[in-house]
This record gives structure tokens, sequence and C-alpha cells, in this order.
């Protein structure tokens, strides 16, 4: 696929790194301020990977131009007027706006768990304290000296912890957006300073029975709030997008 990349940090280099070894065509790779005449014609997706004030910024105008786009930034759905401008504007351009999964998986359950009836589903976001530098859990927390353990910093619905915490929660996105939206869904956020990895629970109960499962991720090596998983979502929809066969 003819693709574009907006944003160059630790996402956007890997996507666009593991992109041209599967060969995918990176025809432009966006920075800010971002130009959409930049953008070359034949560009057949375009992959926010700088956060949710570009999806927010850049997101309507590219789809209603027409171009498909896939963003990790989905935590910026929280916002209605967000989520809203980015449907229309999808809808006037004919264009498809695609959420990669990013630190998370097992949403497919989830989403076929909510086709009956859904109680209940809580996440449960574990980082070592050096994941949550430049988060709001600093005004909570004495990050450099948590002596006493683990210690919760946030616990509250999806769409607090998603607009309050936009660079750590969107997997708390994710799972509302594949379950029983934000305001339903429970998030529980936590430094720890025994664990060097990312842990990620989801819980959910229903009509289908009950699910939990846990996924332990690392971070990209130059970024502590960046998931290797999320840049790895990107690639692997890129890859689904190109394939004849999906899952």
């Amino acid at each position: 696929m003819n693709i574009g990349i907006i944003g160059q940090g630790a996402i956007g280099r890997y996507v666009c790194d593991h992109a041209r070894e599967r060969g995918h065509v990176v025809r432009a790779v966006l920075v800010r301020p971002v130009r959409l005449q930049d953008i070359p014609d034949n560009v057949e997706l375009m992959i926010d990977c700088a956060g949710h004030q570009a999806l927010k910024s850049y997101g309507p105008d590219i789809l209603r131009g027409g171009t498909d786009l896939a963003t990790v930034s989905i935590g910026a759905l929280a916002d209605t007027d967000v989520h809203e401008s980015l449907e229309r504007a999808a809808a006037e351009g004919n264009s498809k706006l695609y959420l990669a999964s990013g630190a998370i998986g097992a949403l497919d359950c989830l989403r076929a768990a909510r086709v009956g009836s859904l109680r209940e589903v809580t996440y449960v976001g574990r980082k070592p304290p050096r994941g949550w530098k430049g988060s709001p859990a600093e005004d909570q927390l004495d990050l450099d000296n948590l002596d006493a353990g683990a210690e919760v910093h946030f616990d509250g619905t999806a769409r607090v912890a998603a607009t309050e915490y936009p660079k750590n929660a969107n997997v708390a996105a994710a799972v509302a957006l594949a379950g029983i939206g934000f305001d339903a869904t429970r998030v529980k956020l936590i430094a720890d300073p025994n664990i060097d990895e990312n842990i990620h629970e989801v819980r959910a109960d229903g009509e289908f029975g009950q699910f939990s499962f846990e996924i332990r991720g690392r971070s990209l090596p130059d970024n502590p709030r960046s998931s290797a998983l999320a840049a790895m979502s990107v690639v692997s929809m890129l890859e689904q997008e190109a394939g004849n066969i999906r899952f």
C-alpha cells in the first residue's frame, strides 16, 4: 500500500521502518505543523502516530478529503465533539477511520460479548513509575520514591481516564469502544515500582459468561510511555488491509 505517516516519535518511526520492510511504500512523513497539501494524491492510507491533538486537528480534513485514516490515538474519541466530527467527516468524504487495537488484545472477544448483554467491564492498567512520568500521576504520587509499593493514582470512568491521561490511557479507550462505552467502563491506573513492564488487565461479565485476560507488554526502547504492541498493532492492521484474507 501507499501510506503516509503523521509523527516521527517512537511509534511513528517503528511503523515507518516496519512498513517499508514489508513492502509498503511510505509516500510522506509529516510533522507539525502538518500541511495537508503535502499528502500525495496516491496515498491510500494516512496513519496518525502523533497523539490526540494531531487526530483532532487534522483527522477531519483528511477524512473529508476522501483519504482513509488509521490512528493509535483512540482516547481522543472520549471527547464527544471529536468523535462526532470524525464520524461526520468520514461520511462526507466516503472514507474510513481505523482504530488500531494498540497495547491491548482480545478486543474481538469483548466486541462479540456486547452482542448479548454486557453488565460490567473493568480495565486495570499497571506500569512502572517511569511510565507515568508526564501524566497527572505526578500530581498525586512521588514517582521517584514509591517505597510503600504499588499505588493507585486513578479510579474512575474510561472517559475521564482517556481525557486526563491522553498519552497513557488509549488502552482504556479501546476497551470502552469495544465494550460498553466510555461512561460505563471502569478504569483503575496503578504505578508499581516492582515491575518493569506494562500490565493490562480486562475483566468482563455478561450474558455470555465471564472472562479476564492480562497482557504484559514492553515499551519501545526510546520511549517508556509508548507500547511496543501499540506500534506493532498498526503494522498488523496495515497487513490486514493489504491482504485478501482478513481476520
